[in-house]
C-alpha cells in the first residue's frame, strides 16, 4: 500500500469528491474519432503494420477523424523518416480501464501486427485502481495478445506512459495534483515492468504537453496538434525506424 497517497486522499475526499462531481457535470464531452480506423502511409504493401489499442486516445477523442489521430500519425511519421509504408489500425473504447479493454479484445479480430501500442491509464488512475491489480492485468493482456498472435512473441508490448494528468486544464486544484500522482504511481508500474520484463515489455515516455495548444476544446484530450507531439516524441525517441529499415532492407534482399 502506497500510504503517503491514500492518507491524502482520505484527507481531502470531501473536497475532490465534490470537485471529480462537479467536473464530470461541466466538463465538455467530445464523441469519439470517425471515419476508417486502418490505413497506410506510403503506396504499394506496407513493411511494418502498427497497431494501437487503448481508451480514448486509441479512440482518437479529440480529433473529426482517426486519420487525425495517434496510430496514422505515428504511422505518418514513420513513413516521413523512413521512407517506407507504414499500415496502421487502432482500437480504442472511451472510457475504458485495463480490464475492460482485455475483456473486449476476446471479442475481436485482430489485425496482424508487428507491433502493438498501448495508451492506457486515465480510467485506472481515476478508477484508483489497485497497482497490483494493474500489473496483473498488464501480464494477462500480453499473454491474451501472443495467444491471438504468437508472432508478437519476439516483441515487446509497447506502454505509452499514462498520460500526465496534473497537466490536464480541466481538472481543478488540488484533484489535478492528486491525480496526477495517481497517475504517475501506475507509470511506475510500466517502468518496473519494461526493467524487470525487457523481452516482453518496453517503455514509451511522454511528452510534456504543456502548451494549450495541445489539448482539445476539453482541456482533458490530445488536440490533433497534441496527437502529432506524441507520435513525434515517439519518433524522436528512436521507436520503430530501426525495425522499420531493418525489415526494408531484408524484404529488398529477397
Amino acid at each position: 500500500m502506497h500510504l503517503p497517497f491514500w492518507l491524502t486522499t482520505a484527507l481531502l475526499a470531501p473536497i475532490v469528491v465534490y470537485q471529480g462531481k462537479r467536473t464530470r457535470q461541466r466538463t465538455l464531452r467530445l464523441p469519439e474519432a470517425s471515419g476508417p480506423t486502418q490505413g497506410q502511409h506510403g503506396p504499394g504493401t506496407p513493411v511494418f503494420q502498427l497497431l494501437v489499442l487503448g481508451e480514448s486516445t486509441a479512440a482518437g477523442v479529440g480529433v473529426a477523424r482517426h486519420e487525425q489521430g495517434l496510430a496514422s500519425e505515428l504511422a505518418r511519421q514513420l513513413h516521413r523518416v523512413t521512407g517506407q509504408t507504414i499500415a496502421w489500425h487502432t482500437h480504442g473504447i472511451n472510457g475504458a480501464t485495463l480490464a475492460r479493454l482485455s475483456q473486449r479484445l476476446e471479442q475481436v479480430d485482430l489485425p496482424p501486427a508487428d507491433a502493438v501500442l498501448l495508451s492506457m491509464g486515465v480510467n485506472d488512475t481515476t478508477g484508483l485502481t489497485p497497482r497490483h491489480r494493474f500489473r496483473q492485468q498488464l501480464l494477462a493482456l500480453r499473454q491474451r495478445l501472443v495467444a491471438r498472435q504468437p508472432a508478437l512473441a519476439n516483441t515487446p508490448l509497447h506502454l505509452l506512459s499514462v498520460p500526465p494528468m496534473h497537466r490536464f486544464t480541466a481538472l481543478p486544484s488540488p484533484l489535478r495534483q492528486l491525480l496526477g500522482w495517481r497517475a504517475r504511481q501506475l507509470d511506475a508500474q510500466y517502468r518496473h515492468l519494461a526493467q524487470q520484463q525487457p523481452r516482453d515489455f518496453a517503455y514509451l515516455g511522454y511528452p510534456a504537453m504543456t502548451g494549450p495548444e495541445l489539448l482539445a476544446r476539453d482541456g482533458y484530450h490530445p488536440s490533433e496538434a497534441g496527437y502529432q507531439a506524441i507520435a513525434g516524441a515517439l519518433v524522436d525517441q528512436g521507436w520503430g525506424a530501426a525495425t522499420i529499415r531493418a525489415r526494408a532492407t531484408t524484404a529488398a534482399a529477397r
